[in-house]
Formats: structure tokens, sequence, C-alpha cells
């Protein structure tokens, strides 16, 4: 019998937000539940800090220099979302929902898309309640896709999205089934965050310090969400998303406990991308400064896995990875290996999830339009094309990225290798049509443009 899959995906959250990764203020019992019974990963990061491209590289395997998004859609003409030119960005190309619905899956989403053509089903999905966009402005009275028509939903939007993968699973759980919940929450960005944001737990966050999240001057390069940092209306409502989110996870855990397929079923927990949530004195993520940045809590990201009776539970698996990483794996935990893309740079921890052992490479790399970046063990370059700034920090003795080692002598040598090996993995990976530090184009507006 092939295992169930079911993928909850959420937007703007950084592992620092979840109690599961020691965050003390927010309450995240259900995640928490989920790492406890199943396999949570330490140091995981994401290979862009937007939604569209990032999403992109969970569904392919494959880096933004390959599969062309380079930034959120939105800005770009033709319009990729919705009208007459909308098209699927990633339709080219091998997907996660494509395969597993080639395999015979049944292939639910519940949420946010933000792929392009979102008004029709894409890559294998049949069940299909999505976004016409990918931005949030507010979590009632949103508009929302649901057969094959935009409207308007007066209740709270991370509740409607839950309701609707309770849906699929009741009528989807006799087949082998790939569910992806697609949360908008807890977002953390524009006018929703400058009024109360209201669920259930508004009135326990009110008035609370939230000391996890820093309350430090605004850096100079932060460019949006300045009227966001530092404000306690903000502060609390990021908090109130996350555990309005989490009531989601329960909600699911238990339908699938309900329905006798916790066993059956492969439980995956992540987020698109990371979240400065005052830290360095940023909001949001590395599109929120010029220049783009790379601060960890931007692109660390959470990710836990847990398959009830199959899987070890209560494990930190501490191996560095990458979500180029994530497609390699889970085909190989499904037994669906041979069909991971050779053009791949993801690498397989899917013996890690069976507990077995493995040899690992802790080097990830990153790239948003003219940043790249590098992180080993110690070090954490981040050059910037054509004329930086760069930055080099010293990650065993300055997790907190405070120190700029770019211009001291001593960084010469590392700075030389770092860039190297940078030059060395996009030269192997990255297709000449998208590869914009080489001329190529982005399906996706631009950020910054050189």
């Amino acid at each position: 019998m092939p295992t169930n899959v079911v993928f909850i995906m959420t937007d703007n959250q950084g592992a620092w937000s979840l109690g599961c990764y020691g965050n003390p203020d927010i309450r995240t019992p259900n995640i928490d539940r989920l790492a406890s019974e199943g396999m949570r990963f330490s140091q995981a990061y994401c290979v862009n800090s937007v939604c569209s491209p990032s999403r992109a590289t969970y569904f392919t395997g494959l880096i933004p220099s390959q599969h062309g998004v380079h930034c959120f859609l939105g800005g770009e003409k033709p319009d990729a979302q919705m009208g007459p030119d909308a098209y699927s960005t990633v339709a080219e190309f091998d997907t996660l929902s494509g395969i597993l619905s080639g395999a015979g899956y049944t292939c639910g989403l519940s949420g946010k898309w933000h792929l392009g053509d979102s008004l029709n089903p894409q890559e294998g999905f049949t069940y299909w309640f999505n976004r016409p966009k990918g931005s949030t402005r507010t979590f009632y009275d949103d508009e929302l896709i649901w057969n094959g028509e935009v409207y308007t939903e007066p209740r709270y939007t991370t509740e409607v999205v839950t309701e609707h993968a309770l849906d699929f699973l009741a009528q989807a759980r006799q087949d082998p089934f790939f569910l992806y919940v697609a949360y908008n929450g807890p977002y953390g960005l524009g006018r929703s965050m400058t009024e109360v944001h209201k669920n259930r737990h508004t009135a326990y966050y009110a008035g609370k310090e939230l000391a996890s999240f820093p309350r430090e001057p605004v850096h100079p390069w932060l460019v949006h969400n300045r009227q966001i940092i530092n404000n306690q209306v903000s502060i609390e409502g990021y908090a109130s998303a996350v555990s309005g989110v989490d009531d989601g996870v329960g909600a699911i855990m238990d339908a699938l406990d309900e329905y006798g397929l916790s066993e059956d079923t492969l439980v995956i927990y992540a987020s698109d991308q990371g979240l400065c949530g005052g830290h360095h004195g940023m909001w949001g993520m590395g599109d929120h400064s010029r220049p783009l940045h790379t601060f960890e809590e931007a692109i660390h990201i959470p990710l836990i896995f847990r398959h009830q009776g199959q899987m070890s539970a209560g494990v930190t698996v501490d191996h560095r990875t990458c979500n180029y990483d994530f497609m390699p794996s889970l085909l190989d935990y499904l037994h669906l290996g041979e069909k991971t893309l050779d053009v791949s740079p993801g690498r397989n921890y899917g013996p890690v999830l069976r507990g077995e052992s493995v040899s690992w490479d802790g080097t990830i790399f990153h790239e948003f339009e003219h940043a790249r970046m590098i992180r080993t063990d110690r070090w954490k370059y981040t050059w910037r094309y054509p004329e930086g700034p760069d930055e080099l920090y010293d990650m065993e003795n300055d997790s907190g990225e405070r120190s700029n080692l770019v211009g001291n002598a001593s960084a010469v040598d590392v700075i030389a290798d770092l860039r190297e090996r940078i030059n060395a993995f996009f030269d192997r990976y990255a297709d000449s049509e998208f590869d914009l530090w080489k001329g190529g184009r982005s399906k996706a507006g631009r950020a910054i443009e050189f």
C-alpha cells in the first residue's frame, strides 16, 4: 500500500517562531506534538526567501537559476497568475504532485499555489481550493477560488483552508493521496499586520511582552515594513496567526486519527521561507531590504516529518539541508526515487527518515537575484552582484551575524575559496536561460535590476 502524504506549508514562518524550535512565547502545541512524534530537522533552509521561487523548488527539486522563478509572481507581464496569459511556471518540469499523480495518488490542494494559472488545477491536482494571488491583505473577506470561480470568503482564511483540507481527506481517504495544505498564514506582512489580528488567540496574546521578538533599532537597509517593526500590534498579530495555523495542524492530525490513517500517512510540516520578526532590526524576508538580505531568521525554516509506527519519534536531525534536497528525499522515502532528476542539486536524506545513517555535507547554497550565498559549518558568505556589499560571518563564533569580516585581511583567502565554491555550484547547475548573473531572464518580476 503506498504511503499517503500530507504536506503542510506555511507562509513566511521562521523556525524561531515554534515551541519545538525553542520559542517560549508562542503557543504551538500541535506542531510541537508533530515534532515529538517524528523527526525535526534543526538546520533546514530555503533556497530563496520569497514565496514563488521557494515553492517552485519544493515542487521541482531545482534552484531558481534552473526553474526560472526568481521572485514572487505578481509584478511580471504577462501575468502568470490570472487571466488569458496565465500559465504554470513549473509546467515544463517533473513536479512532485505530477509524479505522485502519475503513481496513482489523488492530489488535492487547499490554500496557496502561487506558481501560476491559479484559476485552474495544475500539476496533477484534482481538488483545487486556491487563492487568486500570493499576497495577503486580510484574513477576513479574502478572495479565494473554488470550483473555478473567484469569490469573497467572509470567514477567517486559515480556518477555511483547514476546512477544505478536511473535506479532501473525507473524500480521498480510501485512495493513496497527496494533500498539500498551503496556509497563507502566519504571513506577517502588509495591512493585516497593522490591524488587530482576530482569531481565538487574540485575547491570550494581548498585552504580552513576547520577548522572542527582538526590539532593535531599524536596520538602515530595511525599506518595507518599517511601520511594523517594534509594533506591539504586529507582534501580537503574528503570534496569533502562528497559533491559528497550529489549530489547523491539530484538526488535520485528529482527522487522520479518526480515519485510522496516521500509520499510513506521512505528515510533513515546513514553510516556504522564514521571516525576521525584529531580528537585526528587520521585519520580513530578503526582499524587504535593499540590498536583499540573507539573515538567518529569513532563511532558516521549520522542517518536520512524522510517520507513526514507521519513523522514529522525538528525533532531532542536525544535518544542514536546503529545500532543493526535499523532493529527491521524499521520493526516495516513498520508493519513487527513480523519478528523481539528475539535474537537481538536491541530496537525498530519505535514508535518514528511515533511521539509517548517511554521509552528509552540510554546505548549502541560497540565491535571490543579485545575492548568492554559501553556508558551511563555519562560514556564511553572501556575494552580491556586481558590486556588493558582501558579507562574511564566522557562524561558529558569531552566530548572531554581528561582525562582518569582509575587508578583514585575515578573511581574504576564505572569501576567495567560498567564491570559487559558489561559482562551481552555479556553473554546474544553473540553466543559461535563467542565470541572472550571466544575463538570463526571470519568469517573475524582478526586485533588483542589474
